[in-house]
């Protein structure tokens, strides 16, 4: 579970980013966060990933105060929650199945281990066959999805994407929104930032919106 409980996030001279937002995501839920740019929906993320702290307020993940976490233990923290970007931030000087493996690499996974699980992340994104291409070779679709496999090849609890069809066509953009569908139908908590209300309209899960920071 996800739980903010009146939350403030202000930058040094601005603004509030977030203003006194408390929200309860529950696990196994899928959710989006929408609003027009500058309403705090990136911010929010950045929260949940302790990329960030709040100004004010208490955020607590599967019952873990994150003000209690140190800076020594947030990568540790990390390890339970994977992160798709709107720019997949892939390495184009490596495979497919390398960018897959990172993750895995950093964790210090026995490689025949490492290699079974990047496969099967692979697989699940339908990309298995691309495992040896490199990233230029790929579609902006395909591009996305290997960076979707990269996130959730450590099985992460929670999936958080920040804008994740941002860059993609209408049909690209619900062939990806449904991938997030299957992860948590499995009971992945999934928490995705989009502008594209169109497309979440659709799909039927609870939306949170975010307005100059505040909760509407």
């Amino acid at each position: 579970m996800i739980k903010l409980e009146h939350v403030v996030k202000r930058y040094h001279g601005q603004r509030d980013a977030l203003s006194r937002v408390s929200l309860v995501i529950n696990k196994s839920e899928m959710v989006f966060v929408a609003g027009h740019s500058g309403a705090g929906k990136s911010t929010l993320l950045r929260l949940i990933m302790l990329l960030e702290r709040p100004t004010r307020g208490r955020i607590t993940v599967n019952d873990i105060d994150l003000q209690s976490i140190s800076s020594a233990g947030i990568a540790q923290y990390r390890r339970k929650i994977g992160m798709v970007f709107q720019d997949h931030r892939l390495l184009f000087d490596r495979s497919v199945i390398e960018n897959v493996l990172l993750p895995l690499t950093i964790l210090g996974t026995e490689r025949k281990e490492a290699f079974r699980r990047a496969r099967a992340a692979l697989d699940k994104v339908r990309l298995l066959t691309r495992e040896r291409a490199m990233p230029k070779e790929l579609s902006a679709g395909e591009q996305q999805r290997v960076g979707i496999a990269r996130a959730v090849v450590t099985r992460p609890s929670i999936l958080l994407a920040d804008e994740p069809t941002g860059n993609l066509d209408p049909n690209l953009s619900r062939e990806v929104m449904l991938l997030f569908d299957e992860f948590n139908r499995v009971g992945v908590t999934v928490v995705v930032v989009s502008h594209d209300l169109s497309l979440i309209s659709q799909l039927g899960h609870r939306q949170i919106r975010l307005e100059e920071g505040g909760l509407i």
